[in-house]
């Protein structure tokens, strides 16, 4: 990904390294991955697919939140392999001062999407003359909430700076 960031195999093997030291191999696998989306979040952990996330925006350069980011997913992890509360519980804090990690939260700030999405989208409704911003494509066949008709999709091709519109001068 990054010389500053390790690849997703290092970042496997770290699991594994961390599973075995700190959570004595109670871990099952987990696929680590990095999601550069997240903006507002530096992991996020879901069990079905096991997966743990580490945003790369947040992490890149900071070798030691991205240990504390991985180690606080794997504390999630593995309370939920043995059949226990994940969530944010008196033994998950036992488990991270245990593990000598400061805090539930980071204070990494949030950070501007790596590759912006430059495009945009408009629907609207040709009835009433609603129209909606989106930064995704809209799925097809969506229909206006006040007139139930199929919504038209305009992809916005171009941006440019444009002048404000200055008030007429009305001294006559």
């Amino acid at each position: 990904m990054s010389v500053d960031l390790p690849d997703v195999a290092d970042l496997q093997m770290l699991f594994a390294q961390f599973n075995f030291v700190h959570f004595d191999g109670e871990i099952p696998s987990f696929k680590i991955a990095y999601n550069a989306r997240f903006s507002n979040v530096a992991g996020r952990i879901t069990y079905k697919p096991p997966l743990i996330e580490l945003s790369p925006k947040h992490l890149r350069g900071k070798p030691e939140e991205l240990r504390q980011t991985l180690l606080h997913e794997m504390i999630h992890a593995w309370l939920h392999a043995r059949g226990e509360n994940p969530g944010h519980t008196p033994a998950f804090k036992r488990k991270m001062k245990e593990l000598g990690l400061p805090s539930i939260y980071h204070d990494l700030g949030s950070a501007a999407p790596l590759n912006p999405s430059v495009k945009r989208y408009v629907l609207r409704c040709e009835k009433c003359g609603m129209e909606l911003l989106r930064r995704r494509k809209p799925p097809a066949n969506l229909v206006c909430a006040r007139d139930r008709r199929e919504l038209k999709v305009f992809e916005i091709v171009e941006m440019r700076e444009v002048e404000p519109a200055r008030a007429a001068n009305r001294s006559r």
